[in-house]
């Protein structure tokens, strides 16, 4: 039967192997564009349910709101301070923990004192 769905289904197949347009593989045999675009939709909607209603469903945003929680920064930086013991018994007592760049800075500094 000329309009049966396996009669669909192998052109729908050839599109893909012959990687042309729907258009112009309709043109080339002769055969209503649109009844080829419909019986593409149909069959992929039977292949693959799910993923058709995700794929036409509405983008989701690429930006996500944040909100900074406090107790969180104040577990990132403990209120009991730190404390920097360097060689030749210097230390340094600070209330919150110094950016690591300053750090690595000091103590290259101090392996130049003894």
């Amino acid at each position: 039967m000329k309009n049966g769905r396996n009669y669909w289904a192998e052109h729908v197949a050839a599109i893909k192997s012959q990687g042309v347009t729907a258009s112009t593989y309709a043109r080339r045999q002769g055969i209503s564009v649109t009844a080829l675009y419909y019986w593409q939709r149909k069959l992929q909607l039977e292949m693959a349910p799910h993923s058709m209603a995700l794929a036409t469903a509405k983008p989701q945003s690429k930006f996500v709101a944040l909100r900074v929680n406090n107790a969180l920064e104040q577990m990132a930086q403990p209120s009991w301070g730190c404390t920097l013991v360097l060689g030749g018994g210097m230390r340094l007592e600070m209330s919150v923990l110094p950016d690591p760049q300053w750090l690595v800075a000091v103590g290259r500094a101090n392996q130049g004192v003894r």
